[in-house]
């Protein structure tokens, strides 16, 4: 959570309107983390599903995993022109349409008689993604006094922690048992839930007009010419390309590889979530040992794993650890890297973070295509190849950050 409450927005003047004397709205604050919850399972839903859907639906289960790749090229667009399209807009209503956006699109996808309209499902998803993410900084800071800020965020992230942990097990077992399609349908009331407790919880949230709204995105964009920034930029945009290449997949190379069934799947994906929210629990004490060499060995370390399972992907006994391992330091890592966000933007938080979540969206959805097609045309082990050179090539330039130090804004 360092990361995350380092990186407020605190020179936004909506921000600096407020005081300490802010009401107080911890159920809005929970409503927001039941969100981040729907929003993240919805969002990888389709890891644990990838199968079914793509036999459902007549198509490789490379393309059936460009649906994420979709959903994050479309995160990448809102998330840099949000603020600017959104102008004064209420922000409660505007959370409101993107948590309605979510159960719709559950609903499309669910009930999708074609690839198209699965796509446009998850096109929809990726809009919610980057709209949330954007303003989930923000909002915390109109729902609590701003000393009680990092401890609304740690609420926000706990519905994200959790999504990471029973999302993927829960969405193959309810894919046994009710179909992929009934696991789609699940997440929409949820969402419906969660609306009508934002619309009940949440204060109005009214946003001062921006003069130049277009100016924000370019402002963001000016941020690449500062010494580091760029190269820290591509160091997690490469981090992020490379796992999701993989992970993405994990699914098909378990049942095809391991020889896997749907009940071990499903604990196997378990077995993922929990020592990823463990990782969690222990990121801040290493990155305060050594920032930089815990990014540096997380990447290191995944790309070794992603060699081992091609090693060792026939054993089981040797895939579940190693795949553990995976979600331990893969959960883990994004806090590290929004910690570097808060280190080179202080006094660009808003604009820097922008940056760099559309950065992040850019990758998953790279990843995701560029590891399907490999997939497809040239099985799991050049899937895995390639992760793990993205992951090497994200070490080496972190190591170059490192030795140049964070680049601080003036």
């Amino acid at each position: 959570m360092t990361a995350q409450t380092s990186a407020l927005p605190i020179e936004d003047p909506a921000v600096l309107d407020e005081t300490p004397s802010t009401p107080t709205s911890w159920s809005g604050v929970f409503a927001m983390s039941i969100c981040a919850f729907a929003l993240v399972a919805s969002e990888f839903m389709p890891v644990s599903l990838l199968t079914p859907i793509a036999g459902d639906l007549n198509v490789t289960e490379g393309m059936a995993g460009q649906g994420i790749a979709i959903s994050g090229a479309f995160a990448l667009l809102t998330s840099l022109f949000i603020s600017a399209l959104a102008g004064a807009l209420d922000r409660k209503t505007l959370l409101l349409a993107l948590t309605a956006a979510m159960g719709l699109s559950g609903a499309i996808v669910a009930l999708a008689p074609d690839y198209f309209t699965y796509m446009l499902g998850r096109a929809l998803i990726g809009v919610v993604i980057g709209g949330f993410w954007s303003m989930s900084a923000a909002t915390a800071i109109r729902l609590v006094p701003i000393a009680q800020v990092p401890r609304a965020l740690a609420i926000f992230n706990g519905g994200n922690a959790l999504a990471t942990v029973v999302a993927a097990p829960l969405g193959a077992y309810l894919g046994a048992v009710v179909g992929w399609r009934g696991a789609f349908l699940c997440l929409v009331p949820v969402a419906l839930v969660t609306l009508v407790w934002q619309w009940l919880t949440l204060p109005t949230m009214r946003s001062e007009k921006r003069a130049a709204g277009a100016g924000h995105v370019f402002k963001a964009f000016r941020l690449l010419a500062r010494p580091g920034v760029a190269v820290g930029m591509a160091a997690g945009g490469l981090f992020f390309m490379g796992q999701f290449a993989l992970f993405t997949y994990v699914r098909p190379f378990l049942e095809t590889v391991t020889g896997v069934r749907v009940p071990t799947l499903s604990l196997i994906l378990l077995a993922i979530g929990i020592a990823g929210l463990l990782g969690t629990l222990l990121i801040g004490r290493m990155l305060r040992r050594g920032f930089y060499p815990t990014l540096i060995a997380i990447s290191l370390l995944m790309a070794a794993i992603a060699l081992g399972l091609i090693a060792f992907g026939g054993w089981i006994a040797v895939v579940v650890p190693l795949l553990a391992l995976w979600g331990l330091s893969g959960t883990a890592a994004p806090v590290g890297w929004w910690a570097w966000v808060a280190r080179s933007f202080p006094h660009d938080a808003e604009a820097g973070g922008g940056l760099f979540v559309a950065v992040v969206q850019l990758a998953i959805g790279l990843g995701s295509t560029v590891g399907g097609l490999l997939f497809d045309h040239g099985g799991y082990q050049h899937t895995f190849v390639a992760s793990a050179g993205l992951l090497l090539v994200s070490a080496g330039l972190t190591l170059r950050v490192a030795r140049t130090g964070p680049a601080q804004s003036t």
